[in-house]
């Protein structure tokens, strides 16, 4: 009787991980591994967050990120002038799938970071949490702004 009751525990915090996941405010990563990390984000998906990005911040949460979001897949590149701590850079495509992982981006370089082609989702996170999360191409994000009709981790509907 005991772990009757627990099954419906399960299945609400089951459910509730779900509608988290497709919040605007809540990224999901899975790994090529399976393991699957959660942020909380900051999009920005306009010219002008795109171009302040997290430029004069002195620090960012362990769990935290932005998200840039861009209108159509394009040839992107970035820099990390006015940008005071270390970033991870993940590019990926429209179906959120990850193509390219720039780790510790050095702050104030104003050395090109090319992302690569067809990239249309860029997740910046501490310098160094790529790696130990073990986040590389093939890995792929939920969130509401990638296409649900082609995403490659789509958000779960109730």
């Amino acid at each position: 009787m005991e772990s009757g009751a627990v099954w419906p525990l399960v299945l609400l915090v089951s459910g509730m991980s779900a509608q988290a996941a497709c919040r605007e405010g809540t990224l999901e990563l899975q790994s090529n591994t399976g393991a699957v990390s959660r942020f909380s984000v900051e999009v920005a998906d306009d010219a002008r967050e795109r171009s302040k990005g997290l430029m004069h911040r002195e620090s960012m949460a362990t769990a935290a990120g932005m998200l840039f979001v861009y209108e159509r897949p394009e040839n992107v590149s970035f820099w990390m002038e006015n940008t005071l701590i270390p970033l991870d850079m993940i590019f990926a495509d429209p179906t959120g799938t990850v193509k390219h992982v720039h780790q510790n981006a050095v702050p104030l370089d104003r050395t090109p970071i090319p992302g690569g082609t067809n990239i249309k989702y860029v997740l910046e996170i501490n310098g160094g949490l790529a790696q130990r999360m073990g986040i590389a191409p093939g890995a792929v994000l939920r969130h509401p702004s990638i296409d649900q009709s082609i995403a490659a981790f789509p958000c779960i509907a109730e």
